[in-house]
Formats: structure tokens, C-alpha cells, sequence
């Protein structure tokens, strides 16, 4: 179905006014830009819609037709902007993409779960887990390791987000996992000062780590990580049984963080013991949502 000439024009105008507005505001215009986007996505939609819909004839001419693209054009604008819709995900990534740092409003903390305040879980653990959750479960899916012990990993590694790996200009890795970037990886990279024991003497060296576009990717790449290493073949194997077998109890959670140190993870001489008790709280973190 070709544009209608009214379409057109307000497009037009809508792009106009949209350029003036980036030169003044560049954060705001980002924002305005993702809900043109959604709202432009949104009438796509009715259209396609409309199209598999089987029409009478009765009654059909150019003013009805202009009358309904007006319709849609309403519908679609009033389903764009709701608060974690696309035009939330566009707005984010433009502004990574941009350099933008967005309002504090817009990085607030999730709230913590009453249900879990109730049960003597310290706020900062319900946050992290409710913030990586989907993450963690999609990389789940993917592997067969449990989503509770990658969590219990990454927060570990960034002790709870509180430190995650950044670049100099203050700029997020996303890698809670404190994965190092080896000779055959072509993504991003930082350098960063960090504790490594040699014969079970704690050094500070600097490091270069890999660095991610969002956390959805550092979980992605963990999990390749984990089951494309032949290193930690046994370790997937044995992680994947304890998800299949809750009901053993917490042996699992330990054979997992004992595994991922005998295969080199970490240099930390208590790095397993240190893993397998963070494992066991978001197990029992888990179990209280369930």
C-alpha cells in the first residue's frame, strides 16, 4: 500500500523537527527518536494487519481509506512509549552507541521483591539477581548449566555489581564474569588492574579483559565459553547433571566451583570455596521466589 500524501508530509516534518531538536538536546532527541521508531514499527504492524484482513468492497473509497490510516496512525501512537516497550531497548542502545549517560531515572535499581525482604535477603542480592535473571536463564537454555550457578558466578566476579570491570574513561565492559581476552579474541577489550596469585602470593597486575555491548552478552559468551573449552568439559557435564538432579543438595554447586578451579578459571587457592557459598545463596534465593 503506497504512503498516503498526508503520511508523507508528516514524516517529513517529523524528521525535520526531529533534526533541530538533536542539534539543541542531543539526549532528549534520542529518546524522541526511539518513539518515532516504535510508533513508525507500530503503524507497519497495522498496516500488515489491515492487508490479511479480508475487506467487503462495501463502502470502501480514498476517504475511507484515509480515514482508517488516521485511525491506525492513532492506535499506533498510543501503544508507543509504555515503559519497557522498543522504544525503552532503542533509547539504550543509541545512547551506548552515542556516548550518552542516561538520567538516573532511567538506571535506577530494580525495586527489591517484598517476598524476598521478608526472608532476610540483603537488598543488593535480590537487585543483582532480578537485574541478570533473563540473562542468565537464556544462557541456561542454551547450555544446560543452571541459571543459579552463572549468577552466583558473575556476582561473585563483580562482587555483586559493585565492581565491575571499566574502562579508564568510565566506560562499562559489561563482563561480570572477569573473562580475560585472550590471543583469539577480536572483540573489545580493557585494561585493568587486578589481584592474580602466583605460587599463592597475591600480585596486582594489569590485564586486558573482554568487553561487551550489554550483560545479555557477557552471559551469551560465558556459556560459549564454558562449553566450546575443552578444559571445561567436565565442568558443563557435571553442572548439567546437578540441573537435572536439584534434589541432590548443594554437592552439585561444589563439584561446579571445584571444577572451574582445577580447569584454571581463576588463580584464587579459594576461589571454590569462595564460589560454592555465593552458589548456595542464590540456590536459596531461587527457591524463595519459586
Amino acid at each position: 500500500m503506497a504512503a498516503s500524501p498526508l503520511s508523507t508530509n508528516t514524516d517529513n516534518r517529523s524528521i525535520e523537527a526531529l533534526r533541530a531538536a538533536a542539534a539543541r538536546d542531543p539526549k532528549a532527541s534520542v529518546r524522541e527518536a526511539a518513539k518515532q521508531f516504535e510508533a513508525l514499527f507500530m503503524q507497519e504492524v497495522m498496516k500488515s494487519m489491515r492487508a490479511s484482513t479480508l475487506s467487503s468492497g462495501l463502502m470502501e473509497n480514498s476517504a475511507t481509506q484515509l480515514g482508517t490510516e488516521m485511525l491506525d496512525t492513532q492506535f499506533a501512537s498510543k501503544m508507543t512509549g509504555l515503559p519497557g516497550g522498543l522504544s525503552d531497548a532503542i533509547t539504550k542502545q543509541l545512547q551506548r552507541q552515542m556516548g550518552i549517560t542516561p538520567d538516573k531515572a532511567e538506571t535506577a535499581k530494580p525495586a527489591a521483591l517484598p517476598s524476598l525482604s521478608k526472608k532476610n535477603i540483603a537488598p543488593h542480592v535480590q537487585q543483582f539477581i532480578q537485574k541478570h535473571d533473563s540473562a542468565a536463564k537464556a544462557a541456561s537454555s542454551a547450555t544446560g548449566i543452571p541459571a543459579s550457578f552463572m549468577l552466583a558466578q558473575a556476582a561473585h566476579e563483580s562482587g555483586w555489581g559493585k565492581r565491575e570491570i571499566v574502562a579508564k574513561d568510565g566506560t562499562n565492559s559489561f563482563n561480570v564474569f572477569g573473562i580475560k581476552a585472550g590471543a583469539n579474541w577480536t572483540g573489545k577489550t580493557v585494561d585493568v588492574q587486578t589481584t592474580e596469585y602466583v605460587d599463592g602470593k597475591a600480585q596486582k597486575v594489569v590485564a586486558k579483559f573482554r568487553a561487551y555491548d550489554s550483560y545479555e552478552a557477557a552471559f551469551k559468551d560465558y556459556g560459549q565459553l564454558l562449553g566450546s573449552n575443552q578444559r571445561y568439559a567436565q565442568v558443563v557435564a557435571q553442572s548439567q547433571q546437578a540441573s537435572a538432579n536439584p534434589a541432590a543438595g548443594n554437592g552439585g554447586a561444589e563439584r561446579f566451583a571445584q571444577g572451574l578451579q582445577k580447569a584454571g578459571y581463576a588463580t584464587d587457592p579459594e576461589y571454590a570455596s569462595k564460589l560454592a557459598r555465593v552458589i548456595n545463596t542464590t540456590v536459596r534465593v531461587q527457591r524463595a521466589l519459586a
